[in-house]
């Protein structure tokens, strides 16, 4: 599950709020356990799926560097070369 989490600092454009709610939604999808929680649970997910959404955003948008930004294409040809690599795909 977490390897569906990606890198999402310092890139050009930069991250969008549903690439952060992608990857929040991985996260607790990850610690809780449920990839659906029951509906007994549903309220206490979707809410910790908000507010790990809204601290990561924040986080993201605080978070400073001198680094060029790194381009999302590169970065996805590069994962590609590197799973072929290793899978043979």
């Amino acid at each position: 599950m977490c390897r569906n989490i990606k890198l999402l600092f310092n890139f050009d454009p930069p991250v969008t709020e549903e690439e952060v709610r992608a990857a929040s939604l991985q996260f607790v999808r990850k610690i809780s356990g449920f990839n659906k929680p029951s509906k007994a649970n549903e309220a206490a997910f979707y809410s910790a799926l908000d507010d790990i959404a809204a601290i990561s955003m924040r986080l993201l948008t605080s978070l400073e560097t001198t680094a060029p930004p790194k381009n999302r294409e590169e970065e996805a040809a590069k994962a590609k070369e590197r799973s072929m690599a290793r899978f043979g795909d």
